[in-house]
Formats: structure tokens, sequence, C-alpha cells
């Protein structure tokens, strides 16, 4: 196809229509008859050679190449949009780096991953927490650059995202110190009865942990689910039960002695992953960071001194 033979405005006419799904509603955004929407569509898919819709009354549905022109549609026109946010009031020289981040994942492992940007007196950096669902529609919308999440999302024509693999780690039980120091415990033999709080039922480890104690006939105790690693963090440091977690959530303590490890399962693995769209644009710090190796020091607090930076944070509801 020779690129100077498409017409952009049929594209973004066809683009709204798709996004809307009505030719009705995206004529009154546009401001135009439902008419021209129609020819200008027609046209896009005479100069493309194959329908874009399925057409059933005032019903539209996208065919699966309507579906790809669709995702190339979202990337061409979030380009253009954020190309003008870059351009309106930015300070010359500095990057927006837009990060969500799936709300059961831990805050430390965020705050060790993001430690280069942190790093950047350049970077303004901007995070938000919130359901899977919700994040990865707001990747495809482009407000958010990436996203942090423990399982990978798939990738289809309607959504086009790369999955790549950050890390993992190994999930440990951990107990205060004064109660629990010098306790080694099998997982899961010596579980039986033992007080515990674990993980919702939302987070990927509570599943493994549930399916590890019900194949060997073991019925812990359970004294609280907490969905936020946070919340989960404070019941590990407070009470005096054993704790199910990644350990990187409570790495300080372990590292000061007020918990201390009292097993493990090599069954119990969390793995931690950075979507983005595919073929985006990235902000040159984030597109450097995303093309590290996957490294130790995300499970690790590295202490290094950063630079001032500006960051703004908020929680998306689910």
């Amino acid at each position: 196809m020779d690129i100077n033979q498409l017409n952009f405005k049929h594209l973004f006419y066809f683009w709204r229509v798709a996004k809307q799904g009505s030719l009705t509603h995206a004529a009154e955004q546009i401001q135009t008859s439902q008419s021209a929407l129609s020819t200008q569509i027609r046209q896009l898919e005479t100069r493309l050679g194959t329908p874009l819709f399925d057409r059933q009354g005032r019903q539209l549905t996208l065919t699966a190449t309507g579906q790809q022109v669709f995702a190339y549609a979202e990337s061409i026109f979030a380009l253009g949009e954020q190309m003008l946010e870059s351009l309106d009031g930015r300070d010359e020289g500095t990057a927006r780096v837009r990060v969500g981040s799936v709300s059961t994942m831990s805050r430390n492992f965020q705050a060790n991953w993001l430690r280069p940007l942190l790093r950047d007196p350049k970077v303004v950096l901007s995070v938000e927490s919130g359901s899977l669902q919700v994040l990865v529609e707001r990747l495809l919308r482009r407000e958010l650059d990436v996203v942090l999440a423990n399982q990978p999302v798939s990738s289809d024509p309607a959504r086009p995202v790369s999955s790549r693999f950050l890390g993992s780690q190994g999930i440990s039980l951990v107990g205060r110190a004064d109660r629990w120091s010098g306790t080694a415990l099998r997982v899961p033999e010596d579980l039986d009865a033992v007080e515990m709080a674990m993980p919702s039922v939302r987070h990927g480890v509570r599943l493994q942990f549930d399916a590890l104690c019900f194949s060997a006939g073991v019925q812990p105790r359970l004294r609280a689910e907490i969905d936020d690693m946070t919340m989960l963090r404070l019941i590990a440091r407070d009470s005096g039960w054993i704790t199910v977690l990644p350990e990187v959530v409570v790495q300080d303590e372990l590292h000061s002695g007020e918990l201390v490890h009292v097993g493990e399962s090599p069954q119990l693995t969390e793995h931690f992953y950075a979507i983005t769209v595919q073929h985006g644009q990235l902000a040159d710090p984030l597109a450097q960071l995303l093309s590290r190796e996957a490294a130790g020091d995300i499970f690790t607090d590295t202490s290094d001194p950063i630079q001032p930076t500006r960051i703004s944070s908020c929680s998306l509801n689910d």
C-alpha cells in the first residue's frame, strides 16, 4: 500500500465511529452528518479493498480487518494527542512517564523498579493504581505508558499489547521475630491449624497457596485476607500470625530483624511484568528502563540517594 494514497481524514472518521460503535453518536461528536461519515468510511473500505464493519441494520460490528485497522488508528491518533500534550506548556527537556500498577502489587517492588526514573531530574512521573482490566484499557487509550502487573496480558488485534517479563521471586512465610525467630516450617505440611494472614483470592499467590494446601490435605486457620500489599505488610508486622507474601513487600522489616523468614515452597512464585502497547513510542527514560535485562535489584532496596523529581499518584476504582 502506498501511504501517500491513504486519506487520514477517512481513517479519523472510521476511528471515531469504531470507538463510539454508532454512526449517530460519532456524527454528533464530530458535528457532521451520518451520510457524510458513511461515505468517508466506504471510501476507506474501497481504498483498503475490504469491509471494516459488518452492518446489520443500524448495528455496526468491526470485522477482523476492522479490528486491526482500529488498533493502528488508536496508535496514530493517540500519538498525535501525546505530541500536543508534550508541546503544550511542558518544560523543555522533560519527559513525562505515566505508570499504572495493579493494586495488589507490592509498593516496594514498584519503587525498586522505578528507581532509575526517580534518579532522573528530567522525569515527571505519574503513578496510578487500579484493576488490571481498567489499567490496560487506559493503556490502550494512551492515557498510560506502561502497566506493572503480576500476570501477562494476551494480545489480539483489538488489544495490541506486549508483556515484558521483569523477574520473579519466591513467596515466603514470615512472622514477627519475637515469636517466630529460630522457627523453620515445612510448607505446607506444618501449617495445619496455624493462624495465618494471606493475600485475597484476587491475588495469584493466594490461589497457588490454597492449591498447595488442598493437595496436602492441610487447613491453616485463616485470620485475615488482605487485597492491598501495604496493609498485608502492616498485618505481618503488627500481628503474631504467619503471613504469606513476596519478601520484597517486607524487605525493610526483614533487614531490620523485626520480621523473620519461617518457611517457603518452590511451588510458590510471583512473576512481574511490564505491559506496553505494541508499536507505541515511549519516552527515552522508560524505553531504556524496559530494555534492561531482568535485574535482581528490583527485589531489594538499593538505598541509593535519588534526585528530586515530580511524582503524582492516584488510585483508580475497579
